[in-house]
């Protein structure tokens, strides 16, 4: 095996575990490394010869070669372990460091504030009987606006309020677009929450935003009243803020229900003294409700003579700035990390 460079491989290996052992930081390891074993080093350019030798003598070369490679290569990591040994070593002698000293803690994720207070409704209409569904966020012109009695000129469907993705489909405005989907897909009697995002074609301030959260309710039975639906919200609206919470029911109009009411309660930011969320008056609006139209219990197949139901649009995103007293719905989709750690650990018991 004359023409077998082997004393030459050896010698390449004797020089890498003498820079290996005399190497003092993890970098001169790294260059050691990049020296004898990278694409170009001095080891692996040996495989470039093994071309030039017989068909006999290259089995042998070659392991030779990988033979060098390992044994550098676990040189290499017994001594990055040496060197960490010391290192730590250093560190437990110097007189500044105490061992004993809690560690820093780790950066941990925050459930969102939109999330606990949906999964905190979600506990409670459930108890309450409720299904709780989840239906498209672009959904059609019908179920968004015809199947809920909103006539093709109203003001709903201009194009500066609604984002439209084609003549026959939009980002639903509302989670109301559910309705008439839930009379379709269950017998009455029942009772279901969906709720999700939706999105409006609109200018934003503190307490308006283009994409927020809202949770639709709707109750269908032979006999429900607005006294029931009334005390339905109140029993909600207490178990959220934990407390009774000022509510005051006023007119409202909305084609989907019959008769229709706005639910307001009092501010829980300014504690009714007037903000820049409840626009200097000291409530702020909560929810649409009113009985289901007998043209909407039509388009989800009911008979209106023998089934009647009540519905409401709660706005979820306001719901979450009461309860922790958020000043702009903005922050909510912001994906500031400085306002979401505020919720860290925190809960709704």
């Amino acid at each position: 095996m004359s023409t077998v460079p082997i004393e030459e491989l050896h010698a390449v290996r004797d020089l890498a575990l003498k820079a290996v052992s005399e190497a003092n930081a993890d970098g001169e390891l790294e260059e050691v490394s990049r020296t004898y074993l990278g694409k170009k080093g001095q080891i692996r350019k040996h495989m470039r010869v093994l071309g030039q030798l017989s068909p006999e003598e290259r089995p042998a070369f070659g392991k030779a070669v990988n033979d060098v490679s390992t044994e550098v290569e676990d040189a290499l990591e017994t001594r990055r372990k040496e060197l960490h040994a010391i290192r730590r070593a250093a560190a437990l002698t110097d007189p500044h460091f105490d061992p004993t000293l809690p560690g820093t803690r780790p950066a941990s994720g925050t459930v969102h504030p939109l999330t606990l207070v949906d999964w905190r409704l979600d506990e409670i209409f459930r108890s309450m009987g409720f299904y709780v569904l989840d239906y498209p966020e672009i959904d059609t012109e019908y179920f968004n606006f015809e199947a809920l009695n909103v006539p093709a000129d109203h003001p709903a469907r201009d194009m500066q309020d609604t984002f439209w993705i084609n003549d026959e489909h939009l980002l639903r405005t509302h989670t109301s677009a559910g309705q008439v989907r839930a009379m379709k897909e269950f017998k009455p009697p029942f009772k279901a929450i969906f709720p999700g995002r939706v999105f409006r074609y609109e200018a934003t301030d503190a307490s308006h935003d283009h994409t927020f959260h809202q949770v639709e309710g709707l109750y269908v039975d032979r006999e429900v009243s607005v006294a029931n639906l009334i005390a339905s919200m109140k029993t909600l609206l207490s178990e959220i803020f934990g407390r009774e919470v000022e509510i005051r029911l006023r007119p409202g109009y909305f084609p989907f229900v019959e008769p229709g009411f706005e639910l307001d309660i009092s501010c829980l930011v300014c504690g009714g003294g007037g903000c820049s969320v409840c626009k200097q008056s000291g409530w702020v609006e909560l929810l649409p409700c009113g009985l289901v139209h007998p043209n909407v219990l039509r388009a989800g197949g009911l008979d209106p003579t023998a089934w009647q139901g009540w519905a409401f649009g709660l706005g979820l995103s306001r719901l979450v700035m009461m309860r922790y007293q958020i000043d702009d719905i903005r922050h909510l989709l912001s994906g500031d990390i400085r306002f979401l750690r505020q919720f860290e650990g925190t809960g709704l018991e």
